[in-house]
């Protein structure tokens, strides 16, 4: 058990101010982000006073945030491509500040290894693919950039906490990625997601006072849209937050006849939290959470090392995660103005730089 503590209103908690309730009230929000204090509270055996204060304060916290957002962002079937880049000295922040405020970066993260920054980019299939591969490389601090296409998807793990509180193995299935086209949400779908963007937990009175239209239309909208997959809400909380101090991705060397065997072994992994095939390096892009640097190493040593087929693998800290889930962590920018007060790193609009002297690669 985590020892229980208090909050910081400003910053993220620390494992030592969650206990067990608080990590599956948490699970419970990463499941379903507008669950009834009532639901929660059953799922969690605990009465739902104590559910909500504590879901209340998390919220209020920052441990744990909610957020909605549309599921598709371009009509037709997505395509995510992964992008390695490398900065001048020192200017690693500047570049994921202007690289969050992209509305088609899926994930983005600061990473320790040979290169600075990961991010997925959900490419736009109706649109030139030079050019939205491209469009970024003129970032002033980029001094290199790979982009690498995601072949297959295996698992994408949202309810990760649970896996993990649970102890056991179990696939979470990776669902056909939603198509929506552009009948699917109208202005009033999209005003009422916006307003739950900031708060995805925000009453259905109070977004249609906001959208101008009544309670029951707006309940019935986002709960359709919802059904449809047009429409999630996303938990957003902090790996260290819940006890989880090393996150790591591992591009794996795979024998080609193995591929799927390896990556299926894989996802049966509660630790493991997306596994996809990629075009170029080592064939599989895996993340792992692990609660330390000895868990770390008996996975690697353990598990990873003991599959049939690996050959090896390079890996990657994730030192801080700026976007996921197409959403921007509400953590980061504090912790980047932690680092250096005088370097708060701004909403958007950097200065860009020249072309010349950057590599831009596509696998």
């Amino acid at each position: 058990m985590i020892p229980g503590g208090v909050v910081d209103g400003a910053h993220a908690a620390t494992p030592a101010s969650l206990d067990d309730l608080d990590c599956k009230i948490i699970a419970c929000l990463q499941a379903d982000g507008r669950a009834s204090w009532t639901a929660i509270a059953r799922r969690c055996e605990t009465s739902v006073a104590t559910a909500a204060r504590r879901g209340q304060r998390l919220l209020a916290g920052r441990v744990v945030q909610v957020t909605a957002l549309t599921t598709s962002l371009w009509p037709g079937v997505p395509t995510m491509y992964l992008l390695r880049i490398g900065c001048r000295p020192g200017a690693a922040h500047r570049v994921v500040s202007e690289l969050a405020t992209r509305p088609n970066i899926r994930f983005l993260a600061l990473v320790s290894g040979r290169v600075d920054i990961v991010a997925e980019v959900c490419a736009d299939p109706g649109a030139p693919l030079y050019q939205q591969l491209a469009s970024d490389q003129t970032i002033d601090g980029i001094e290199s950039c790979e982009a690498d296409l995601y072949l297959h998807e295996h698992k994408i793990a949202k309810d990760w906490i649970w896996q993990l509180l649970a102890g056991g193995r179990s696939v979470t299935p990776v669902p056909e990625p939603h198509v929506c086209s552009s009948t699917h949400l109208d202005d009033y779908d999209r005003r009422i997601v916006d307003a739950l963007r900031e708060d995805g937990r925000l009453p259905f009175s109070a977004v249609a006072a906001r959208v101008g239209l009544d309670e029951t239309t707006v309940r019935r909208r986002f709960e359709s849209a919802s059904a449809r997959g047009c429409v999630r809400t996303l938990a957003l909380v902090p790996a260290p937050a819940l006890g989880f101090a090393s996150e790591v991705l591992l591009e794996l060397s795979v024998d080609p006849g193995r591929l799927h065997g390896v990556a299926d072994q894989l996802a049966r992994f509660p630790g493991v939290r997306f596994v996809a095939d990629t075009l170029n390096r080592g064939s599989l892009l895996c993340e792992v959470i692990e609660p330390d640097v000895p868990a770390l190493h008996a996975f690697l040593s353990d598990t990873l090392g003991q599959l049939n087929g690996v050959r090896g693998w390079e890996a990657s800290m994730e030192l801080l995660t700026v976007r996921r889930g197409y959403a921007e962590t509400p953590w980061w920018r504090d912790a980047l103005e932690d680092l250096d007060p005088n370097t708060r790193p701004p909403v958007g609009g950097m200065q860009r730089g020249r072309r010349a002297g950057r590599e831009w690669r596509t696998a």
